[in-house]
């Protein structure tokens, strides 16, 4: 076999091979094989009919065919590992000549990865917000825990901001009854605002047993976005008492035994969610200045199967889940369609260049990927996806992603050792040094943001 190598462009190439006519014995013999075993001829048994018949019968054209399909993918491998070329995607395949008994000839198209210079990326200089935890931030966040532990009792008195009240709603458009327009023992929090516009000033002052109406625009449902007449029903009135913060709900609600502790213990934890932050900040910034570095040619073919992926995975998954359609979807984020295209085309090239770029730095570094790692990773990736870690592990083997995940962790590895290198400081102008602990396992979620959705892996060509 012979092959040469055309650039058409830093992605795209063009091979053409030449193959001696009996290179293509095995697969000849197999197509032979093949056919016996599909067809039946009077005469003879079937598995056992000879090749001149078949080609008497069927044809040569048919035998041919069925070997080149069988050899083309063995000879477009070989071609590419000759070449050494890092395919991307299924190669646009021709045959140019086939001359039984004598050749196969044929191009193959296909994009490859692009060659990238990686620069000096140690000059990388990210401002990120200081950890600052204030007074009010613990007290905001003791009084959410406070909140999980309110209880509720009945009164008999009008309700008021705060009461937890059941109630029973109908909903009428036009005068007429919605089918799913009326509900019962809705248990609502008077001042969250969770229902319909509306309804607290409605519910305010009325004793159980009362009744309102008030008219509101449905948030959902099949008369959703109409101008609706609510009557709304008060069965029961609770009213919420908060516990004491002291040193009883300290140890009501934590496993601490005073409330100085549970303060404190508060602090630290909202110090290390601020840490964690800070480190996602400082990654993601450090990523977007190593992507204004290097020139990374976009392939054009990868990058329409990439949007389209991203487009599919959001109309059928995300949004399907919701009960949303695209163009309900765009007219919620106030956008127009050529702005989502656009904004989808700039996600799908960010995550093109950053896999690009930080796999280029895997070779240049020479990062390795330990089972260790592996596991954690995948440990994590379950908890994520709702899956037990043996079930997603089963999943992984199953549909072949472990190369994804180890793609994954490398990638993270590399990205951490571009942020270790470069100069992070907060907005007080004080420079950050990030744990080590964890390091990795943050990368890796910095960059499955912009992960390249469809992986480029080499595919069979067909003739």
């Amino acid at each position: 076999m012979k092959s040469a190598v055309e650039t058409l462009n830093p992605t795209r190439v063009r091979l053409t091979v030449e193959v001696p006519f009996e290179e293509l014995k095995p697969s000849l013999d197999a197509a032979y094989k093949k056919i016996n075993q599909q067809v039946t001829v009077k005469g003879f048994r079937q598995g056992k009919i000879p090749a001149r018949v078949i080609d008497q019968r069927f044809g040569r054209g048919a035998v041919l065919e069925e070997a080149v399909n069988d050899a083309l993918p063995k000879f477009y491998t070989e071609a590419v590992n000759e070449g050494e070329l890092n395919v991307l995607g299924q190669p646009d395949v021709d045959i140019t000549e086939l001359k039984d008994g004598e050749l196969l000839a044929f191009t193959a198209e296909v994009d490859i990865r692009p060659a990238l210079e990686i620069p000096d990326y140690s000059g990388i200089e990210v401002e990120v917000d200081a950890v600052e935890v204030s007074d009010e931030d613990v007290t905001k966040s003791v009084e959410q825990l406070r909140e999980r532990f309110a209880t509720t009792s009945p009164v008999e008195r009008a309700a008021q901001d705060g009461d937890v009240l059941t109630l029973n709603l109908e909903a009428k458009v036009d005068g007429e009854v919605l089918e799913d327009g009326v509900a019962e023992g809705v248990t609502y929090t008077v001042g969250s605002g969770e229902l319909l516009d509306g309804i607290d000033e409605a519910v305010t002052g009325v004793e159980a047993g009362g009744s309102a109406t008030f008219t509101s625009e449905l948030k959902g449902g099949s008369a959703e976005g109409k101008e609706a007449e609510v009557k709304v029903e008060v069965t029961e009135v609770k009213s919420r008492e908060l516990p004491e913060l002291d040193d009883d709900f300290a140890q009501l609600a934590s496993e601490f035994d005073t409330f100085e502790e549970l303060q404190a213990d508060s602090r630290k934890r909202l110090e290390q969610m601020k840490k964690y932050d800070q480190a996602t900040q400082a990654q993601e910034k450090v990523l977007d200045e190593l992507l204004k570095l290097v020139e990374v040619p976009m392939p054009e073919k990868l990058l329409a199967d990439e949007i389209e992926t991203r487009k599919h995975n959001l109309v059928n998954h995300q949004l399907g889940q919701m009960g949303l359609d695209l163009a309900k979807y765009l007219e919620i984020q106030g956008k127009s369609e050529e702005e989502f295209d656009a904004e989808t085309k700039e996600q799908a090239e960010k995550g093109i260049k950053t896999q690009f770029i930080l796999d280029e730095l895997v070779n240049k570094e020479k990062l390795n990927v330990s089972q260790e790692e592996l596991t954690e990773h995948l440990m994590r990736r379950a908890q994520s996806s709702g899956m037990s870690p043996d079930q997603f592990a089963q999943a992984v083997v199953e549909g072949g992603q472990v190369p994804m995940l180890v793609g994954e962790v490398a990638r993270g590895k590399a990205l951490a050792v571009v942020v270790e290198a470069a100069t992070v400081k907060d907005t007080n102008g004080e420079l950050i040094e990030l744990d080590d602990e964890d390091e990795t396992a943050e990368t890796v979620e910095a960059t499955e943001a912009t992960e390249v959705e469809a992986e480029g892996a080499e595919e069979k060509p067909e003739a």
